[in-house]
Parts: C-alpha cells; structure tokens; sequence
C-alpha cells in the first residue's frame, strides 16, 4: 500500500488517524480505555467492537460493545456484557426512549402495556445529552439491565425481556443499522441477517 506524501504535523495526524482506524470504525484512539463502570460490573471485560453511528450525514455517538468473553451473533442475548454510547450531539431523552422503542419494535411486536412500561422506565433513565456524553448500559442476563450515564448508576430495568429487546436494537439480526451490528460484534456477525 503506497502511503501518501505528507510531512510534519500533516503526518503525525495522518499516523494517528491509521492508529484510530486500527481501534475501530472512526473512533478517536482513547476508546479503547476500559469505562470504570464496565470494570466494575463486568470483570475482565475487553472491547469487542466498535462503530460510529451516522444519520443523514449527521455523527450522532461512538458505540463501543465490551464483554468478559467473545460475543457472536446469537449469543450476546445470554451474555454478560455493556453497551457503551459516546455522543458526538446533543439530544433530547426523551426521543432518545421514543427512538429506542421504535428500534426494539423492528424486532417483533410488543403489547401496549408493555411498550408503554418500557418506554416509561426509559424516559425516566435517559438524561438529555450533550457531545462528550456517556450511556452505558450493562446487560444482566436473565435479569434485566443497568444504566449508567457518564459513569454514575443511573437506573435499572429489572426485565430480562426487555434487556433482550433493548440490546437487539443494536445486536439483533432485525437492527436498522447491520454494519453497525457487524462492527459491534467484531466481524462475528458478517453474513447473518
């Protein structure tokens, strides 16, 4: 591969930006600093998988998927792991819980009750966020999940379906984003749909 001419500052940030593109899709090389939280719920955990969320041109978060063991394209509904999002704008909580619920609804039908629960525990735990924001949600499974916004324990759903479902928005076969899922899942899942 021939490199491009550069000098200087030019090729300090052209190596560090190689250095970024080895850690994953468009993420700054500091991401693959394991999150206090993630070390505290998930012993041995390591970086999985990583990608940036775009839409319509928009940057919208860094998404990064940490687990004690590796992760493929069934199993991560059984396993332990955390699913940390970066974000690079600001946005409402309360559309981040109604665009997730739309998410999870791509996957199957939900009953009204339920979806109505669910997106009141989600708006309850959801902040508005800003550029440099962290959610990370850990997944417990055959419990539930937990939330936790720039590293504080914000909250729990203490539902093993909806753990399933809300981490299917990003993991499941059905997502609205595959090279996410695929970036995520570290490759694992290239070819499933």
């Amino acid at each position: 591969m021939k490199q491009p001419a550069v000098k200087g500052a030019s090729r300090r940030r052209w190596l560090l930006g190689l250095a970024a593109l080895a850690l994953g899709p468009g993420l700054p090389a500091r991401a693959t600093v394991l999150p206090s939280e993630v070390a505290a719920e998930l012993p041995g955990a390591q970086l999985r998988g990583s990608g940036r969320l775009r839409v319509f041109g928009f940057q919208v978060y860094d998404a990064r998927l940490w687990s004690p063991a590796a992760t493929g394209p069934e199993q991560w509904r059984t396993a332990p792991l955390a699913l940390e999002l970066q974000y690079l704008r600001k946005l409402d909580g309360k559309a981040i819980a109604e665009r997730s619920l739309t998410e999870m609804r791509r996957q199957g039908d939900i009953a009204a009750a339920t979806a109505e629960r669910w997106l009141g525990e989600m708006t309850r735990i959801f902040p508005d966020v800003g550029p440099g924001d962290r959610i990370t949600g850990v997944h417990l499974p055959g419990d539930g999940a937990r939330f936790f916004i720039n590293g504080q324990l914000k909250g729990e759903v203490r539902d093993a379906e909806f753990a399933r479902w809300f981490f299917g928005i990003w993991l499941s076969a059905r997502t609205s984003e595959p090279a996410m899922r695929d970036a995520l899942l570290g490759g694992a899942s290239a070819g499933t749909r």
